[in-house]
Parts: C-alpha cells; sequence; structure tokens
C-alpha cells in the first residue's frame, strides 16, 4: 500500500515551514541593521550549516569530478538565490512578514510557467487552475 504522504512531500512540507520561519525571524532580525548585512550574517550561517552537514555525511567529493555544465547552473542557481534573499530581505524592512512572504511565495507560479517554457514539463488543466489560483490567492493574501 502507498504512503499517504511520500517522502518529496514530508520535505517539501518541512522547507514552507522553515520558510515561514525564515519570514518570522527575518523580520525581527532585520529591524535596525541594513538588510545587506542582514543577508550577510544569514549566508555565513547558512554556510557553516551545510558545510557541517555535507561534512557528516561525507558527502564532500572533488570539485574537479564536477562537470563544467553543473558548475555553471549551481554558479547560477547561487546569484538567483543571493539575489532573491537580497530583495526578500529589503522587503523585509519595508513591509509585513504577512504581505511580504505571499508575493515571494509567486515563485510557485514562475517556477510552472518557467518549468514548461524551459524544461518542457507538462502540466494539465488542473495543474494550470491551481497555478491560477495560487496567484490570485497570493494578490488577496498581499492586499490591504
Amino acid at each position: 500500500m502507498k504512503s499517504v504522504i511520500q517522502a518529496w512531500q514530508l520535505w517539501a512540507l518541512g522547507s514552507a515551514a522553515f520558510a515561514a520561519l525564515t519570514a518570522i525571524f527575518g523580520k525581527i532580525g532585520v529591524a535596525g541593521i541594513s538588510s545587506d548585512l542582514a543577508t550577510f550574517i544569514r549566508t555565513i550561517v547558512i554556510l557553516v550549516l551545510i558545510a557541517a552537514i555535507v561534512q557528516a555525511k561525507g558527502a564532500w567529493q572533488p570539485f574537479d569530478a564536477i562537470s563544467r555544465q553543473t558548475w555553471v547552473f549551481l554558479v547560477l542557481s547561487g546569484l538567483a538565490t543571493g539575489a532573491s534573499w537580497l530583495c526578500y530581505y529589503r522587503a523585509l524592512q519595508l513591509a509585513d512578514a504577512s504581505r511580504v512572504a505571499p508575493i515571494d511565495k509567486l515563485s510557485v507560479v514562475l517556477v510552472a510557467v518557467f518549468g514548461v517554457l524551459f524544461l518542457g514539463e507538462k502540466l494539465n488543466w488542473q495543474n494550470w487552475l491551481g497555478v491560477a489560483f495560487i496567484a490570485a490567492g497570493t494578490v488577496l493574501v498581499a492586499m490591504r
């Protein structure tokens, strides 16, 4: 019998819960300091945490064994993450977390669109309806 919640779904729910805490902790933490400095501190914490996890799992591998394509796309992903975080923390300085976080989650809509355009993923009409609901819900939550 198939489990009701698969492993990837549990990880995704964990991601959502930690993203919610990121907004709350970030909103409190960014008060009184530059949003860029706040992002820098956050990045150092993440770097140390991930390095410890990679070390504990024994997941290090020679960097020269990693393909050029992998390097290019991981660097691009890192740059996009950094830009996202810089924008996110600046938005948290300027507005309520309950307004910033939903707009940030428009990334779900953009991932669906980009997945279709750039990765050749297929979405059926129910998927597109869900994407439309996410977009509409984002607008409704962010309005005041």
